[in-house]
């Protein structure tokens, strides 16, 4: 009967093609990881049918044996690449050439034809982009660039952005398209724009911004009644739906952020050029407008198209310092929108925004991209001010679009969410956070803001806020895209969206275009818009990825100077097989090995505590203590530190 019924159940499972995503070991055996399978599909390198690791494949089961964990399949079909661009090498024969792929998961030769080296010689390295994946014969490429063989760091960047599915070069006819745009604006653009040309308007970015995509006007009404605009690089204007430009911009879905470049969504004429607001320039916009009373009261607002000229470009340090100084260029103006930004933030912690800090550790970079310094840049008043006039906008496209129901439906659009957090992850956080004597409401969700903030609050500029900071946030889901309207959470928002960002960040174009659908009550069909927003939010994910693996190499980078020295650090993560330390003035993290503990006790990981814990002297190592540690050794190949405790003296 047991072999009768395995029989009939294998053959069941045998009629389904199953989605999932292939995963190549470093020894080139295959799984294809499916979301409804208990176990992992094996798939040897001959039946991988030209999918490469990384790639999004429907997989046929051909074995699945009973009281075996192992069920093996061939792939079916490519539903999705990863990746398309590779970095290696060229090998040349008489008349033929082959590129050589120099990634951590074996691949197959690419065969090159000789019209499609250009320019490539034996042995350059280069990168290629395979054309033809050949399905009975060797795949076909073609060569995009050839890498300058001593510049490591330019390749090392490529080569993490190719990782993560970020094409680096944009195709010629996206760029012929873009190319092929008006430079000056026709006057038939201007029908239909509300003229902001003659208000006063300007902009505030990092210093070594390029691409400014949004602007704030200013001008005063009546009886302490002000309008201030919120003015959005029009994008959509430009990018329509079923061009090129746009396929190509959906595809990457958001710009990458590494130490020493920006690998953009859009062509340098748009993002840099066309929709960038440079100062003395006319530029259209997609526009939230906003009557606001002296106490931060919205009392009206408007949206849609406009015209700006801005007057004045600030860098944050700028804006700062006039705040600070209470002198300086447009200092009114600049006084009242950071008085109403402070109003708005202590509004939104009342209603229960939970108000993490954030610290961003830049890198100090020569002009060959080697780290010289490390500079940690704190969110201040100037970056407050923008950050709230942007979150209105985001909220007020959200709420005004949420309100609209067709046939008592509500209109699909790309909600920005974030779900409450997980009790199973916030159990062991809430029982950590005792220790230091801060207790958590956790009846209610409005119950476990209120307690992150007063606990933020109680532990500002204490030893253990970074550790505290940093474990909230990893109890808290992570923020989506997507169509499903449940709110923002972490904000405190019943309606959010992405408006504010269009030049590097794809959701804010579609929310601009299903916007003006709404305006002008001509909506379309948005069928594949799900869709959308869960490609949006993996490519987001994915440039998460990229910056953290560039940050990593900068950091390896920066300490190989220091192998040997002593530094002060913070333990900033346990594990079983050792803990972390994050240096306390570089922010480097390393990892202390319990092979490198062996010889003071025999260490055990306590979960609940986060902690390891000596079983003969009780010694305890926990997140958040400070320590201090000798820098061992630095990897750049692995992208990994090293570091060993050091014992002081009397301790």
């Amino acid at each position: 009967m047991g072999n009768k019924h395995t029989d009939k159940k294998k053959k069941k499972v045998n009629e389904f093609l199953h989605r999932g995503v292939l995963e190549v070991t470093r020894s080139g055996m295959g799984f294809v990881v499916v979301k409804n399978l208990e176990r992992d599909v094996l798939v040897r390198p001959n039946d991988f049918n030209t999918a490469m690791h990384g790639d999004t494949v429907l997989v046929k089961i051909t074995q699945s044996k009973a009281g075996n964990n192992r069920i093996q399949g061939i792939v079916d079909a490519v539903v999705e690449r990863k990746q398309t661009d590779f970095p290696g090498h060229i090998e040349m024969g008489e008349g033929f050439a082959f590129f050589i792929a120099e990634t951590a998961r074996p691949m197959t030769d690419v065969y090159i034809p000789m019209n499609k080296l250009a320019g490539a010689v034996n042995m350059d390295r280069v990168i290629v982009r395979i054309t033809d994946w050949g399905k009975n014969k060797k795949p076909q490429g073609e060569v995009l660039q050839i890498l300058d063989e001593s510049d490591e760091n330019d390749r090392v960047m490529k080569e993490i952005l190719l990782e993560n599915g970020f094409d680096i070069v944009f195709p010629e006819k996206v760029l012929e398209e873009s190319e092929s745009l008006p430079q000056t604006i026709p006057p038939a653009d201007l029908e239909g724009r509300k003229d902001f040309r003659k208000v006063l308007t300007f902009t505030i970015d990092p210093a070594d911004a390029k691409d400014f995509d949004d602007a704030l006007s200013f001008r005063k009404l009546k009886d302490e009644i002000y309008e201030i605009g919120v003015h959005i690089a029009d994008v959509s204007h430009y990018v329509k739906p079923g061009t090129l430009l746009d396929e190509e911009a959906y595809e990457r879905a958001t710009s990458v952020y590494l130490p020493d470049r920006v690998n953009p969504m859009l062509p340098e004429k748009i993002s840099n050029e066309l929709c960038s607001l440079r100062p003395h320039e006319d530029k259209l916009c997609f526009s939230a407008v906003f009557q606001i009373g002296h106490k931060g009261e919205v009392k009206d607002y408007w949206l849609g198209r406009t015209v700006i000229h801005s007057d004045q470009r600030f860098a944050y340090e700028d804006v700062q310092e006039i705040i600070d100084k209470k002198e300086g260029q447009y200092l009114e103006e600049i006084n009242l929108l950071h008085e109403l930004a402070q109003r708005f933030r202590r509004q939104r912690i009342k209603k229960g925004a939970i108000n993490f800090s954030s610290t961003e550790v830049r890198f100090k970079l020569d002009p060959k991209g080697k780290p010289v310094g490390i500079l940690v840049k704190e969110s201040k008043e100037s970056h407050q001010l923008i950050e709230e006039f942007m979150l209105l906008a985001n909220r007020t496209v959200a709420s005004h679009v949420a309100k609209i129901k067709i046939k008592k439906k509500s209109v699909p659009f790309p909600y920005r969410i974030h779900d409450t957090p997980d009790k199973e992850k916030l159990a062991p956080f809430v029982e950590f956070a005792k220790k230091y004597g801060h207790h958590f409401d956790t009846k209610t969700p409005e119950g476990i803001s209120a307690s992150f903030n007063l606990m933020l609050k109680d532990v500002k500029g204490k030893p253990e806020q970074h550790v505290l900071e940093q474990l909230g946030i990893r109890t808290m889901a992570k923020a989506v895209y997507t169509t499903d309207n449940i709110g923002h959470y972490g904000l405190g928002f019943g309606n959010y969206c992405h408006f504010t960002s269009p030049i590097r960040r794809y959701p804010d174009v579609l929310t601009h275009r299903i916007l003006q659908e709404v305006l002008d009550e001509k909506l379309e069909t948005h069928s594949k818009l799900e869709e959308q927003c869960k490609h949006c939010s993996e490519r987001e994910r994915a440039a998460m990825d990229s910056e953290r693996a560039a940050n990593k190499y900068k950091q390896v980078e920066y300490m190989r100077d220091f192998v040997g020295d002593i530094f002060e650090g913070v333990i900033s993560g346990v594990a079983a097989f050792g803990f972390w330390v994050e240096t306390v003035e570089q922010k480097c993290e390393g990892l202390v090995s319990l092979n490198s503990l062996m010889e003071y006790d025999d260490f055990r990981l306590i979960e609940g505590e986060y902690a390891l814990v000596g079983k003969r002297s009780g010694r305890k190592f926990r997140m958040g203590d400070k320590i201090t540690i000798k820098v061992v050794s630095a990897n750049l190949a692995k992208r990994q530190l090293d570091y060993e405790w050091v014992l002081e003296s009397g301790k």
